[in-house]
């Protein structure tokens, strides 16, 4: 006989999620976490089927009477347990069954992006969702933010961690490469520092966004058009740097690279437009050092900025058909001209 459809399901089984939050639903959640520095389309249907399981099972344990579907994913009332058998049936639901060990590693990138707490209690894990304030979660009142130069002193680490995010997929060793990147950072600060800046916090002086403008020399332009997968230097262990700095008054330097161009989550909305009208003004000093720069190139690694990218006007230069990153392009003179008060870009 089927199924009442507000008939609550008792035992609750991970393959019927769909029941009590549909793909539909899915689908708009996911849509609103994107923008999260580390957050890749699939880690976001990770954690959303996660969710919404945990908010039944706490619900059904508690004695609540709840029936399919959910109309919201509400906050969690402290940890629910789950083991790593039960994550596996949630995140490989309607396709290739993985592991239970797959199924532990997604939940590290989990936690590692700060969406979710855990415990090991030696048989089960007790897992918190944490708060997230697109999702309707509580918001804490956001401090001022102010721009500043790149200290290599105060701000290497700290803007390693930040980064780190953004490049956790492509390494599992995160501290050593926490450590690889603030050395970098140290290192090109050293040679030329006026295309790094910060976005920080007024009370504290916590960076929480950061870019990074590269002078390239002109015998490494060759490599924007390579594939764009090949030649990540900065989140991994690659010995050697493919793009070399250009030294100030190269008059054969005519691209900046944009190596890194990130806000916090929370940040993101309050800091963006003041950080690109900074990066205009930043483009425009670097002029004053390198006379015939003309191009702007950037890698496209992570799907949040995807958006912003397009908007901005820049092009896909070229790609890697067995990756999702890939090279942009714009003219330098078009971005410069872009009026950032008046277009909507943000």
């Amino acid at each position: 006989m089927p199924r009442n459809a507000l008939e609550p399901i008792d035992p609750l089984r991970p393959e019927e999620l769909e029941v009590w939050y549909s793909a539909e639903q899915q689908k708009a959640t996911v849509a609103k976490l994107l923008g999260r520095v580390g957050l890749t389309r699939r880690r976001a249907e990770c954690f959303v089927r996660l969710w919404a399981y945990l908010l039944i099972k706490q619900q059904q344990s508690l004695g609540q009477v709840v029936a399919p579907p959910l109309a919201a994913l509400d906050p969690l009332e402290g940890a629910v347990s789950c083991t790593c058998r039960e994550a596996a049936e949630l995140f490989y639901a309607g396709r290739e069954r993985g592991s239970d060990r797959a199924a532990g590693l997604m939940l590290d990138k989990l936690l590692a992006l700060g969406l979710i707490s855990k415990q090991f209690d030696g048989n089960t894990l007790e897992i918190t969702i944490q708060p997230l304030p697109e999702l309707g979660g509580p918001e804490a009142t956001l401090p001022e933010l102010q721009l500043d130069n790149f200290d290599p002193r105060c701000d290497a680490i700290p803007v390693a961690n930040l980064l780190m995010a953004n490049y956790h997929w492509m390494n599992r060793h995160e501290s050593a490469t926490t450590y690889h990147i603030a050395e970098l950072l140290r290192t090109w600060a050293a040679k030329y520092s006026k295309g790094m800046r910060v976005l920080r916090r007024c009370d504290n002086l916590n960076p929480v966004g950061f870019y990074l403008l590269y002078p390239t020399q002109k015998s490494s332009e060759i490599h924007f058009f390579e594939a764009a997968s090949k030649g990540l230097y900065l989140g991994t262990f690659e010995t050697e740097d493919p793009f070399d700095m250009a030294e100030p008054g190269d008059e054969s330097c005519r691209a900046i690279y944009i190596r890194s161009w990130l806000i916090d989550a929370p940040y993101r909305e309050q800091g963006q437009s003041l950080f690109l009208a900074d990066t205009q003004q930043v483009v425009a000093a670097m002029q004053g050092d390198f006379p015939n720069l003309c191009d702007l190139y950037t890698r496209m690694i992570y799907p949040g900025y995807e958006a912003l990218i397009h908007r901005l006007g820049f092009q896909k230069a070229s790609g890697d058909a067995q990756s999702s990153v890939y090279w942009v392009y714009l003219a330098l003179d078009r971005f410069l001209a872009i009026d950032l008060a008046q277009s909507p870009i943000v």
